[in-house]
C-alpha cells in the first residue's frame, strides 16, 4: 500500500510524484499528491476518467493542458478543474522543471494504476511513450477500465478490445498490477 510521503518516478515521461494524502487516508474519497515535471516531460498519453474529477494546482512553471479539446497554458497560483468524462493531457511548457498539486476525487485504484505505470518506465518495460506493449497494456486497462480510457474511441470498441487483447496478455503472463524492483508490497497494491 503507498503512503503519504512516498515518491515514485517515471523516467520515461519525466514526471515525479509524491503522495500527499492517500486513499487509506481519506475512505477512497481523494488522492491528493505533488507532482513534477522535466522540461519536455508530458503525462503518457491523453485521455479521460469517467468517474473521477482531477483539480490541479500550479505552484512553479508552466504547464500546457489540453482539455475537452482546448489547449491553455497555467501558471503558479493557476487552477485547472477536469470534469469526469473529459479528455486530457499534460506537459511542462518550459525550460524549468514545474511543479503541481492534484487532487483526484475519488480515489478508485488511481494509486494502484500509477505505482504500476511507473514501475513499469522505471524498470524499462516501456516503450519511448511511457507504455507497455499492447498485450501487457491490455491487461491493466482491462483491470482500470473505470478509471481510465482512451478519449476518442466509444467505450464499446475499447472493451471490445481489451475482451480479446486481455486474455492473451494474461496467457503470456501479464498481470495488472506491476510493482518496481523497489515498491510497496504486491498484496497491499490489489487492495
Amino acid at each position: 500500500m503507498i503512503r503519504a510521503g512516498e515518491t515514485i518516478e517515471n523516467p520515461v515521461t519525466g514526471e515525479r510524484v509524491t503522495f500527499l494524502k492517500t486513499s487509506a487516508e481519506t475512505d477512497g474519497e481523494l488522492v491528493l499528491i505533488e507532482t513534477t515535471v522535466a522540461p519536455d516531460g508530458s503525462v503518457a498519453a491523453e485521455h479521460l476518467h469517467p468517474y473521477q474529477c482531477e483539480r490541479f494546482e500550479i505552484l512553479e512553471g508552466e504547464v500546457e493542458f489540453k482539455v475537452g479539446g482546448r489547449l491553455l497554458t497555467a501558471g503558479p497560483g493557476d487552477v485547472v478543474v477536469v470534469e469526469p468524462g473529459t479528455a486530457h493531457r499534460f506537459r511542462n511548457a518550459g525550460e524549468e522543471e514545474v511543479r503541481f498539486r492534484c487532487e483526484v476525487r475519488p480515489a478508485l485504484t488511481f494509486e494502484s494504476f500509477l505505482v504500476t505505470m511507473f514501475g513499469l518506465a522505471a524498470d524499462g518495460k516501456t516503450g519511448k511513450g511511457g507504455l507497455p506493449n499492447p498485450f501487457h497494456l491490455a491487461v491493466i486497462m482491462a483491470e482500470h477500465f473505470d478509471l481510465v480510457r482512451l478519449p476518442h474511441v466509444p467505450a464499446w470498441v475499447q472493451r471490445a478490445g481489451l475482451a480479446l487483447g486481455a486474455p492473451v496478455g494474461r496467457l503470456l503472463g501479464y498481470e495488472p498490477f506491476y510493482l518496481p524492483r523497489r515498491g510497496p508490497e504486491r498484496q497491499d497494491l490489489a487492495a
